[in-house]
């Protein structure tokens, strides 16, 4: 049985949001795009709108699909779906409030490869990065 996580690509010029997860856990401490697990009886798009709510203290706008992976975590498959996202603000005046994450920032996406990110997001990066080249 798979299991189904939502990745949320927020684009603010040619810079992509990202945060630093907490602390803990196999994923702890590395940098990702934000997201998480898809609950039972939940549409990924209502996932996207919780984790936002949950992570950030912020709603979010969901736009396209833009990429998709799979990958094998504890022995199980998990569906990897990467979502454009409208954030309400960028953060900076304005900060978001942090539960699951100790920073979080605009970054370059050429410099994603260059910092400690999770092997989950590291394979729609390239989809992402088409993407971006796309619509600039």
């Amino acid at each position: 049985m798979s299991k189904n996580s939502i990745a949320c690509i927020a684009f603010n010029g040619r810079k992509v949001f990202i945060a630093k997860r907490i602390p803990k856990g196999q994923m702890g401490n590395r940098w990702e795009f934000p997201g998480g697990k898809v609950e039972e009886g939940e549409t990924e798009e209502q996932a996207i709108h919780r984790e936002f709510q949950e992570e950030f203290g912020v709603d979010v706008s969901v736009g396209e699909k833009i990429a998709r992976a799979n990958f094998k975590h504890n022995g199980e498959t998990f569906f990897l779906d990467a979502y454009a996202v409208t954030l309400p603000h960028d953060g900076i005046s304005k900060k978001f409030t942090l539960t699951e994450h100790t920073e979080y920032r605009w970054a370059e996406l050429a410099e994603i490869p260059e910092l400690d990110f999770v092997d989950s997001d590291m394979l729609i990066y390239p989809q992402v990065c088409k993407y971006l080249a796309g619509i600039l």
